[in-house]
């Protein structure tokens, strides 16, 4: 029988062929994949199912925090590096690391667990669901409308081109800043930083991207970029992109100086966005919206849920009510009969032995959690059952949120 068990540094190296294998790129891992997976090996949190001595199936997750509708940080299970070999399908082993690990998190504290899902059908069954969405844009630059003559920010800001070292330097504080402003957004670990700044090379080829900072009047840093560009030219005139890998800001006008800085750079004449809300500014802050197209679009970062209560006295609400939810968990971590009373002024979640209302899955109700789904529009299509008429119409008063949530991350 397979053995799933937690990996030794010593087999490290067998490990992440298991993880090249799955993810179809060339099998045995370079010294630089090796060197860069060292700093996230921790004892007891990299997953493998190993026949014989082969590891044929990979799993790891990590200490993260998420941010919860009004800015509540709480402990989560991130969960990355899932693959199972071709020649090992459909034999449970995901099922076994999964089971292992939800239960360990559940046991340290943790109140959910996220993934980003490389397939939607796979982890439904295990009690996630979607929770935001994120979508690509293009940007026709002739067409935007903007002043092709702007000079800079005109709110007294500026925009500064900087190297790696200052993004390593002052990123970590101002993505701090944004995920605790965002509903959805989780912690970014210091390796995250050094990998998109060249500092350490995971093996793929690496061409350095520009940084481009934005400063308020005051001189506090609210924003940054980071982006590469092509060189094509057409009938000697420019057809070049700039490729945008990530956009952060923590204010409206940092987000708008940004884009309208990449849309004006000399022979720039498309500009592709890095996954953003699906509600962004972006279109929105151009003359022409219609310049904008979506590319992408497409579900994000998926939540289980591992503690219902506090989950939801964590978050904030809107309005008042009180809804008694029974939430159904297959894998019996989470599920019960919940008593909600919520107001602006907070939240209490108790069990209970009163009727139910809304009868939901787990994954149902991480997908309400964050805001971002309707509750009514689950009933439509049957994936909750409304046993109380209105209790629909309830859980969206109290849980959807007016700006959808995201989360800028892939992990």
């Amino acid at each position: 029988m397979t053995d799933v068990r937690p990996v030794t540094e010593s087999e490290l190296p067998d490990w992440h062929r298991a993880l090249n294998t799955g993810f179809l790129n060339p099998p045995t891992p370079t010294p630089e994949q090796l060197q860069a997976r060292r700093p996230q090996f921790v004892p007891g949190r990299l997953l493998g199912a190993f026949d014989g001595d082969r590891c044929v199936a990979t799993y790891r997750s990590f200490a993260q925090e998420i941010t919860a509708v009004g800015g509540a940080v709480l402990p989560s299970d991130g969960i990355s590096n899932v693959t199972v070999s071709p020649t090992h399908r459909r034999r449970g082993l995901l099922t076994r690391m999964m089971s292992q690990d939800l239960t360990a998190a559940k046991d340290r504290g943790d109140v959910v667990a996220t993934l980003i899902a490389a397939e939607y059908p796979i982890y439904g069954r295990y009690g996630f669901g979607p929770a935001t969405w994120a979508t690509e844009w293009t940007v026709d630059v002739p067409r935007a409308g903007l002043d092709p003559r702007w000079s800079g920010p005109a709110d007294g800001g500026r925009i500064d081109l900087v190297d790696g070292a200052e993004v390593r330097k002052t990123g970590p504080e101002l993505h701090d800043r944004v995920r605790r402003g965002q509903a959805g957004a989780v912690t970014r670990a210091d390796l995250w930083w050094q990998l998109s700044t060249g500092a350490v090379r995971s093996g793929k080829e690496w061409t350095e991207p520009f940084f481009a900072a934005y400063r308020a009047a005051s001189g506090e840093l609210e924003g940054l970029v980071s982006y590469r560009a092509d060189d094509i030219w057409q009938a000697k005139q420019p057809q070049n992109t700039a490729d945008v890998s990530w956009l952060l800001a923590s204010t409206p006008a940092a987000e708008r100086a940004l884009w309208h800085y990449l849309c004006s750079i000399d022979w720039i004449t498309t500009v592709k966005s890095d996954w953003r809300g699906p509600d962004d500014l972006l279109p929105l802050l151009l003359p022409d919206p219609r310049a904008a197209r979506i590319t992408t679009q497409a579900d994000w970062l998926w939540v289980r849920i591992l503690d219902v209560v506090r989950a939801l006295e964590a978050r904030t609400y809107d309005t008042a009510g009180t809804l008694v939810l029974e939430v159904v968990d297959g894998q019996g971590l989470a599920g019960g009969r919940f008593r909600l009373d919520a107001s602006p002024e907070g939240a209490s979640c108790t069990p209970t032995g009163e009727s139910a209302e809304l009868v939901l899955g787990i994954s149902e109700l991480a997908t309400l959690w964050l805001g971002d789904e309707s509750a009514t529009r689950l009933a439509a299509l049957g994936r909750i059952e409304d046993v109380r008429e209105g209790a629909a119409q309830l859980a969206d008063a109290l849980l959807h949120t007016p700006r959808r949530p995201w989360c800028p991350d892939i992990f």
